[in-house]
């Protein structure tokens, strides 16, 4: 491994929210990257969502210093080491193991009732409103199976109504009750909230990485909430804030110049 290497946030970092890289924008600045550091990409999407979203990039000169943590980073597959070789798991926790069954049945018992009074509201409700993924759990009040025209929608209510911020709180307030306090609820992306037990966010990915300089970064770090915070603060100074793509490539630019100052 190389001493440095870069971690980056998927939605709304490399990608615009729930959609796939655009190789033609920002490969050309990452396969430069990849030539002084090593590139982590560390997502609340699992991986087969993260390998839908990378594509072709997957394939390319990047996949032998790339290692992909999706479920924060709770997940961990190593890169290839010659090209008939696919990425490797080597690590995995169960998030159903640490809460044991009566937690478990009662987080899930929470959150189809929360689900449920979400059904009177004006959102788009589509499919796969809870999605366990192992080591995490995504809901979505208005299904994972949403158009992008159904997400905008779901996104301008809530903006206008703070929906989420009021549904987090509630949220958090009921898993107090219910003895679920080692149990983290963020927001995840533009529709969803991420729920892990604590210690599970993204500062997870760090582990692996002892003996690097790690950087990251994240569009979803300046508001404790987001499930960049952690991460984002673990990483300081060498972390930084996104609002997508664009700015995305400017400050991988600003990496790889500090980087060949310390060659």
């Amino acid at each position: 491994m190389n001493k440095n290497i870069v971690l980056f946030d998927m939605d709304g970092t490399l990608t615009e929210s729930r959609q796939k890289f655009d190789s033609q924008f920002l490969s050309s600045s990452l396969i430069e990257l990849s030539q002084m550091a090593d590139i982590g990409i560390v997502t609340g999407s699992d991986l087969d969502y993260l390998k839908e979203q990378l594509g072709p990039i997957l394939n390319s000169s990047i996949r032998y210093c790339l290692h992909l943590l999706p479920c924060n980073g709770t997940k961990y597959l190593k890169p290839p080491e010659f090209p008939s070789q696919d990425f490797q798991l080597t690590e995995e926790v169960n998030m159903k193991e640490v809460l044991g069954k009566v937690k478990w049945r009662r987080l899930l018992e929470i959150l189809i009732n929360k689900q449920y009074l979400a059904t009177e509201l004006d959102i788009p409700l589509t499919g796969q409103f809870i999605s366990f993924r192992g080591s995490m759990i995504n809901w979505a009040p208005s299904g994972r199976a949403a158009t992008n025209e159904e997400r905008e929608k779901f996104v301008k209510f809530d903006k206008k109504y703070k929906f989420r911020k009021r549904l987090l709180a509630e949220l958090r307030q009921e898993l107090d009750n219910a003895g679920l306090e080692n149990v983290t609820v963020k927001l995840g992306g533009d529709t969803s909230f991420d729920i892990y037990p604590t210690g599970w966010d993204k500062t997870f990915a760090l582990r692996y990485f002892n003996g690097s300089k790690v950087w990251f970064v994240g569009d979803r770090a300046r508001n404790p909430s987001g499930n960049d915070y952690e991460i984002h603060k673990a990483c300081e100074p060498r972390s930084f804030h996104t609002d997508g793509p664009t700015t995305t490539d400017s400050v991988i630019f600003n990496i790889m110049q500090v980087i060949k100052e310390d060659l």
